[in-house]
């Protein structure tokens, strides 16, 4: 037998690599757990008919949670998914394609004023809408009063309310619920768009590049100039 401890060594290494490779390759041991009829049942196989349920994979060796798969979906849940995506995709392109045109259009305007005037133009027409919808209400609620003064006279003289008078009551008091939903829809409108007018101004000075807030002299400047006014 051989004595050459570099022969014996290779040797030793020729036998064990076939035992290291089968280890090595051997699969890792794991559990799968899924619930089945309200129970959570555990097992070392994963049978046919959970194949497609949300599971939790676990190592038998240390215990850890090593994967969590979730349930397969249906073919209506997978066109959905795919319907919703597309969904996304387009509505991402319609929001890009708006940012893009702002963008352009911000960049038209010469000057901030020019910008404003547009804006002026806007919230004329919107002020000018609160102003009548204001009108209207005060006028449809003292129109109102008078007829309920007159209908509660008559009541209380023992006469009764002519029908025509009644039907003018109901008309007037719809009208001004009408009216009253305008001008709250108006005045929403408006504060809506102060918020925009504020967010396009900002962005356009940052497009400009001009600084979005005035140097404090000139701030001290324009509050006293304010005052004198």
């Amino acid at each position: 037998m051989s004595k050459n401890p570099l022969l014996l060594l290779l040797l030793g290494a020729a036998i064990a690599s076939p035992a290291l490779a089968q280890k090595a390759g051997a699969p890792v041991k794991k559990l799968y757990c899924w619930n089945e009829n309200g129970q959570r049942v555990c097992s070392d196989a994963l049978p046919a008919d959970a194949v497609n349920r949300a599971r939790v994979e676990i190592s038998a060796k240390s215990g850890m949670r090593t994967a969590e798969v979730a349930r397969a979906m249906s073919e209506e849940e997978r066109a959905q998914a795919a319907s919703d995506e597309q969904q996304r995709q387009v509505d991402q392109a319609a929001a890009d394609t708006r940012r893009r045109t702002e963008q352009a259009m911000l960049m038209s305007y010469q000057s901030e004023d020019d910008l404003r005037r547009v804006f002026n133009e806007r919230t004329s027409i919107v002020d000018n809408s609160i102003r009548t919808a204001r009108y209207n209400v005060t006028s449809l609620r003292e129109g109102l009063v008078s007829l309920l003064q007159t209908a509660g006279d008559r009541e209380l003289d023992g006469k009764p309310v002519a029908p025509a008078m009644a039907d003018n009551i109901r008309s007037r008091h719809r009208e001004l619920l009408r009216q009253r939903q305008l001008q709250a829809s108006f005045e929403r409108q408006r504060a809506e768009l102060d918020v925009e007018i504020t967010d396009i101004t900002r962005r356009y000075r940052e497009l400009k590049g001009v600084e979005t807030a005035p140097p404090a002299a000139d701030a001290g400047t324009a509050m006293a100039e304010a005052r004198t006014k």
